[in-house]
């Protein structure tokens, strides 16, 4: 069974049930908590009744500076709705470190952007390098990665489409709201990952539901292509897609044709004109709740709750 660790300005936790057991380490970094999973078992299994959990400020249980990847287009809802093709090549891309924090933290709106998107994502947390010229199997999957977190890939889509710049668009501080949980796998479950569901929802309304059934490149592939080219190491996350459902979505092939025939200029302001009539982009005190877990909650990421707030 998966183990659920928490972070918290005052140290590591394990929680059990509604209860956080403190974990008895000197890991300041997720690298070296990785290391130290004896400490980890050992306050799983204590006596020690620990305070509840809820009580608790959670910080995000992925410490940064890391490196943090993610996949583009990596769910088949997700190709539909961007209207990408069904054989589109796996492709990644980079987001500052920066851009991580807590899962109870406000997302910021930079006072330029407003066109901002939501996009949860199962991230990936390294336990072991991954040298350039890596293979990753389904079966030595455990080798490489050490446990699960929930991710929100923000994204400010006036930047990202008329720049064609993801890391400026998917990289500005809160852009990458991660946890609560850092669920630290056990071999037994990987087998459990195919099941895993992913759903958020604004104001309480369900905007994305899908498993890991939706995706394209499953997490042993996509650690193959991209150690083609990147060196991994403990503690750094890999967001591997997200699911349908985004508030993005492309144009009908009619009025993408008509598109293509005007200047970039005119192209933009005419698409932007009516994403502006489009009511499910983030608005200033929307909140954000999303969650990852398999049906048995054998797997249980917890639930990431962001409000979304104006830069002052």
């Amino acid at each position: 069974m998966s183990t659920n660790v928490l972070r918290t300005a005052d140290g590591w936790w394990v929680r059990r049930g509604d209860r956080a057991v403190p974990v008895a380490t000197r890991a300041a970094t997720t690298a070296e908590l990785i290391a130290d999973r004896a400490a980890v078992r050992e306050a799983a299994a204590s006596d020690d009744p620990g305070v509840p959990a809820d009580g608790l400020t959670v910080l995000s249980p992925v410490t940064t500076p890391c490196r943090v990847v993610a996949q583009m287009v990596n769910y088949r809802s997700h190709a539909r709705d961007s209207g990408f093709p069904a054989d589109f090549p796996p492709a990644f891309f980079r987001k500052a470190s920066g851009s991580v924090t807590g899962p109870g933290d406000p997302v910021v709106r930079p006072p330029h952007v407003r066109f901002l998107d939501y996009e949860v994502e199962l991230g990936l947390v390294l336990g072991a390098p991954l040298p350039v010229g890596t293979t990753v199997t389904d079966d030595d999957l455990p080798s490489y990665v050490a446990g699960l977190v929930i991710t929100n890939d923000v994204s400010a889509r006036d930047i990202q489409l008329t720049r064609t710049q993801f890391y400026e668009s998917k990289s500005y501080p809160t852009f990458t709201p991660t946890g609560p949980h850092l669920a630290l796998l056990e071999p037994g479950d990987f087998d459990h990952l195919p099941g895993l569901r992913l759903r958020l929802a604004v104001n309480g309304e369900p905007r994305q539901d899908r498993t890991l059934a939706d995706m394209i490149v499953r997490p042993a592939q996509a650690l193959t292509l991209l150690a083609r080219f990147q060196t991994l190491d403990p503690g750094d996350l890999l967001l591997t897609g997200t699911p349908g459902g985004t508030a993005l979505k492309a144009p009908p092939r009619a009025v993408e044709k008509v598109g293509a025939l005007l200047p970039p200029a005119l192209k933009w302001k005419a698409f932007f004109r009516t994403q502006a009539r489009n009511p499910r982009y983030l608005r200033t005190g929307d909140v954000v709740t999303a969650t990852i877990a398999t049906p048995d909650g054998r797997i249980d990421l917890g639930e990431q709750r962001t409000a979304v707030t104006d830069a002052d």
